[in-house]
């Protein structure tokens, strides 16, 4: 049977991802900060290789995780922007970097963006920065992974389901269900493509 790895598999985006695997025969695995079945922090390359140790050889591995700092650019200082840089960007390229040689042969990584790198919002440079960055690593970075293995990132729009909570913050934004955004997930992962940036607008 094949294994699916998915880190940030307890949060909204996780969780669904997670349910829509068990559609298949896969046996699912979370990863989370401090939920799932292990524990994984983003910024550490010595977390992330632990993880990779414990879990093992592996076939597809979702990123549905990373922090982000949001604050206006006059106050966003170089320290807080690195939060963004660690937590989100390089969280999910030393994933990448340091998961290729776990993952098992026509293997998948899929990263996870958004939608502000396209339709900005207030306080948001951070994240649109990194979003940005994490959509042309995997374009680029997919060409070069061996044996058949494929690289592809996910931009979500808000969801329908955490639409109340954030519109006073993405205003006029069409929010979709998170099921949607997670059935791009398993297309990514499970299907044939690579070096896409999947947009779920």
């Amino acid at each position: 049977m094949k294994k699916a790895l998915v880190i940030g598999g307890s949060g909204t985006l996780g969780k669904a991802i997670v349910t829509k695997l068990k559609d298949f025969p896969i046996e699912v695995i979370t990863a989370g900060r401090q939920s799932g079945d292990y524990q994984v922090d983003m910024t550490s390359t010595d977390s992330i290789t632990a993880l990779f140790e414990s879990v093992g050889s592996i076939d597809y591995v979702i990123v549905a995780a990373g922090q982000t700092h949001y604050a206006k650019l006059e106050e966003l200082t170089p320290e807080d922007n690195m939060i963004s840089v660690h937590g989100k960007l390089l969280g999910q390229v030393n994933i990448v970097l340091i998961g290729q040689h776990y993952v098992n042969d026509k293997g998948s990584f899929t990263l996870v963006s958004g939608i502000i790198k396209d339709h900005p919002i207030e306080k948001g440079a951070s994240s649109a920065m990194v979003n940005g960055a994490i959509d042309s690593f995997a374009k680029a970075a997919a060409y070069e992974l061996p044996r058949g293995i494929r690289l592809n990132s996910v931009s979500p729009n808000l969801f329908e389901e955490s639409a109340e909570k954030y519109k006073g913050v993405f205003i006029g934004f069409n929010p979709v269900p998170v099921e949607r955004v997670a059935n791009t997930f398993i297309q990514s992962a499970l299907g044939i493509e690579t070096a896409q940036n999947f947009k779920v607008y």
